[in-house]
């Protein structure tokens, strides 16, 4: 441990900053994993976890605890957004097998201390594939506020496009901050990045970040934060990324049953009668998540500022065949 490390650690035990110091004291244990000291390392990182734990001794009722402040900081801001969500995963209409996984996940993130102790990790590193739409961003702002995280959006082409040529350090950057607070980290569009190396259109810059983000994610993660990757074109990632995720989540256009579930949840008290439903199924087939949550939307906005009590189902049926023509103009323009 450096003076440096030493003289943080007493400064934010003479301050009262406990979270300064767990951080500090996971950075350590970070250290000590990387000098090949991993017994070390899982015994510091253990205390931690007992610490935070024993905090939440007096949490509220409900079994919840407050969901921490943090901000991005120095060069982060403005390239990370942060939010506190507080939708969780029974608000989604996801698949059964979609929903045991993530809920999977959310276990072992609530029980790692148990799973340590046996010598085992909780699942940090996921892979979200899925055409735009499909609920990958939704997915990340559930898991967030299921675990009551902040949640550190980085939109990856922007951070690109901004900092060419300093894009590796960026990321760096932002993997330290994955080390010192613990949150839901999702890096959207990671095809941006994660593009297969030596591909012939790719550049030195982009294969220096793709190395670094290889390397992260050989780190062993100290704050047990959960990554997200989304991805729209699963089949332009390099393997040996793809291949380091403990779990890859594909996401697809839902069923007729599923987007009637998704629009009857959006209309909430002003969902029609049962029998409109069946004139509405081919409208409602094709459509994404999100298409079918903006076309309910539409509809209440009107059911409101007309003061009905019910939206109307041909109201739906207009807004659902816009959606769909729209749709069809896009597919036609990218044909071409």
């Amino acid at each position: 441990m450096s003076t440096k490390q030493i003289l943080a650690l007493l400064n934010s035990h003479i301050d009262g900053d406990e979270d300064q110091l767990l951080s500090i004291a996971l950075q350590i244990a970070a250290q000590e994993a990387r000098q090949g000291r991993a017994d070390d390392a899982e015994k510091l990182k253990r205390l931690v976890q007992k610490a935070r734990d024993q905090r939440h001794v007096g949490k509220p009722a409900g079994g919840q605890t407050p969901i921490p402040l943090a901000r991005p900081r120095g060069e982060l801001q403005g390239l990370v957004e942060s939010a506190y969500p507080k939708v969780t995963l029974s608000s989604m209409v996801l698949s059964d097998d979609i929903a045991a996984r993530l809920g999977r996940i959310v276990r072992q993130q609530q029980e790692r201390a148990t799973l340590r102790e046996h010598g085992q990790t909780p699942a940090t590193h996921m892979l979200l594939v899925g055409l735009p739409g499909t609920g990958k961003t939704m997915t990340a702002s559930a898991l967030a506020g299921e675990l009551r995280l902040p949640l550190f959006t980085v939109r990856l082409e922007a951070l690109f496009s901004r900092f060419f040529g300093e894009t590796a350090g960026k990321m760096r950057l932002l993997f330290d901050q994955i080390a010192q607070t613990r949150g839901v980290y999702l890096l959207d569009e990671f095809d941006a990045i994660g593009a297969r190396r030596g591909d012939p259109n790719d550049v030195g810059e982009i294969r220096r970040v793709l190395n670094s983000v290889l390397a992260f994610m050989e780190e062993p993660n100290s704050t047990d934060s959960l990554v997200l990757a989304a991805t729209n074109h699963v089949e332009i990632l390099d393997e040996a990324l793809a291949r380091r995720f403990d779990e890859v989540i594909e996401y697809t256009l839902p069923d007729v049953a599923a987007a009637r579930a998704i629009v009857e949840r959006r209309l909430g008290k002003f969902k029609f009668a049962a029998k409109a439903w069946p004139a509405l199924e081919t409208a409602l087939e094709g459509l994404s998540q999100g298409e079918l949550v903006r076309a309910a939307d539409a509809v209440v906005k009107d059911a409101i500022l007309e003061g009905a009590s019910k939206a109307s189902p041909e109201a739906l049926q207009r807004a659902l065949e816009n959606r769909q023509t729209l749709k069809g103009k896009f597919r036609r323009q990218s044909s071409r």
